[in-house]
């Protein structure tokens, strides 16, 4: 059961299945778009050569190539960013054990290094352990309080511990710092749902979400891939507050039509 004060579970039990999309999120202290211009660079056959072993291994991994990755930041000198971004590597071929191992040497180096504890979350969360991610990603969200990532992430951990309000709160956050957060297109998110029903409830809370905020034009697309991964709780749609403006609108109806939900 919910604790008491707990927010109205009426709108919100879509958001519980945004589990694996948000609080699996990961964040490397050097972003991989610095690794597509090593990725032009080695156009050339000479350039290769002139990389270190952790630029080697950013442009493995902006290829995919996480066993590569892995065993060229192996070869970089130790830091907490290499860990960090040995961690992904790991998480990326679901080696959870050996993910944490190198979170956790980051943070022996650097406890204080917000990427490592929010990735270090991500793993206790994909191993159900949420309180103690919920502690990690308060406390990364503490020293980067502008990451929508790790809001997201946050409020993803508290929906799993039914504590609906402060999920609510940690979401509506990353919204205000970037409402593409929840984009599942997004370069910061690794995966979403794989199951269509799963994938449904995330797209029709982030509907909500945008009607909210009063962005109908997102609003409707994401209720359109919820329709596609087969949503089908008219009634909730029609009853929802949340979409009580955008029900008045043109875009609503023609939606409406596409379902054949005259």
């Amino acid at each position: 059961m919910p604790e008491e004060g707990a927010y109205p579970m009426k709108t919100r039990l879509a958001c519980l299945t945004l589990s694996l999309a948000f609080a699996g999120v990961l964040l490397v202290q050097n972003p991989l778009a610095r690794a597509e211009s090593f990725a032009q660079a080695t156009k050339s056959s000479s350039a290769l050569p002139t990389m270190t072993a952790e630029e080697r291994g950013d442009l493995d991994m902006a290829r995919g190539q996480y066993l590569a990755a892995i065993e060229a930041y192996r070869e970089a000198p130790v830091s907490a960013v290499t860990m960090n971004k040995l961690g992904i590597a790991y998480n990326h071929l679901l080696a959870l054990d050996e993910a944490r191992r190198d979170y956790e040497k980051a943070l022996l180096i650097r406890p204080d290094y917000p990427e490592a504890l929010n990735n270090l979350g991500a793993t206790d969360f994909l191993e159900r352990r949420y309180k103690r991610a919920i502690q990690l990603y308060r406390k990364a969200l503490k020293l980067m309080p502008n990451s929508a990532v790790i809001a997201a992430n946050l409020g993803t951990a508290y929906f799993a511990r039914g504590k609906y309000q402060d999920g609510l709160e940690a979401y509506q956050i990353a919204f205000r710092i970037n409402p593409n957060v929840f984009d599942s297109e997004s370069p910061s998110i690794i995966s979403g749902p794989s199951d269509a029903h799963d994938r449904a409830r995330q797209d029709y809370c982030i509907a909500e979400l945008y009607a909210h905020n009063g962005n109908q034009a997102l609003a409707i697309d994401y209720l359109r891939r919820a329709f596609n991964d087969g949503f089908s709780d008219h009634s909730r749609l029609m009853q929802d507050t949340d979409f009580a403006m955008l029900r008045k609108t043109p875009e609503f109806a023609e939606l409406m039509a596409e379902q054949k939900l005259h």
